[in-house]
């Protein structure tokens, strides 16, 4: 357990999936955690397992030591500054979970010297299986420590710049879709084949997870794994030549950089 009480600012599905997955590790208790909806009808799961529930952001955060913001990108600059007078740099520390906006922005709306950190997780933290980006500024070696040990209680932890921050949104979260997509394109080959859907989705989709988990626990490169099952003259490197030829990891790789390059932009 960590002690420490919680304020989740946003109950969306990010904000509920955090909550959830604190509960489910242990990490939490249910009364140490506060989550925030306009729509508290919504949240009634948590709150039958004890989670407080609250439509009052400036309440919530009163008794936080943790104030975790999974608001809209779009909204949290206003919601934020409406609670500036809310916060205690000197007792609490600030999580953001939104995409595109900044430390130097966090600092602004809230307070100067703020211990504030970002944080990339994935949709994976639903089921408790994220890669969660983080950076900070103002931030001790406890506090890292803090973040790094709850969001690794939803799948694991990579602390980087904050520079990367905009790639890790694409190798990681827009990543989840373009794993799904390959999944998604197996499955059809599987069908082609000769298998069912249910059949074809459930060997294509444990098939991924054990290759992941291959380099995951073993420590291994890619290609240590594929050289294992590509024998001279057989089906594997045959059908491995031919994705190549028809662009397979061109296109990929494209893809990644044209996903970075919308957000660089925009």
């Amino acid at each position: 357990m960590s002690g420490k009480k919680i304020a989740i600012i946003g109950g969306g599905n990010l904000g509920s999936a955090i909550a959830q997955g604190l509960l489910k590790s242990g990490f939490s208790e249910a009364a140490d955690i506060t989550i925030t909806k306009r729509n508290i009808a919504t949240l009634a799961n948590l709150a039958e397992q004890g989670v407080q529930v609250e439509t009052d952001n400036a309440k919530a955060i009163s008794r936080a030591d943790v104030v975790v913001v999974a608001l809209k990108p779009y909204n949290v600059k206003e919601v934020l500054s409406e609670l500036r007078a809310s916060f205690d740099a000197k007792k609490q520390m600030l999580i953001s979970v939104v995409t595109g906006v900044l430390l130097d922005d966090l600092e602004k709306i809230t307070l100067p010297g703020m211990p504030i950190f970002r944080a990339m997780p994935n949709t994976a933290i639903a089921i408790q299986e994220s890669i969660t980006c983080v950076c900070g500024r103002n931030v001790s070696e406890q506090q890292t420590a803090f973040v790094t040990d709850m969001f690794n209680q939803l799948g694991q932890t990579v602390s980087i710049d904050e520079k990367l921050m905009d790639a890790a949104t694409v190798l990681g979260a827009c990543g989840i879709a373009y794993a799904l997509r390959f999944i998604r394109a197996s499955i059809q080959g599987g069908i082609e084949i000769g298998f069912d859907a249910r059949t074809a989705t459930r060997i294509a989709a444990q098939t991924v997870k054990g290759a992941a988990e291959l380099l995951i626990r073993e420590n291994r490169h890619p290609e240590e794994e594929i050289d294992k099952v590509t024998t001279p003259k057989g089906c594997t490197i045959a059908g491995l030549n031919e994705m190549e030829h028809q662009g397979f990891s061109s296109s990929l790789i494209k893809g990644i950089t044209v996903s970075y390059n919308k957000i660089a932009k925009d």
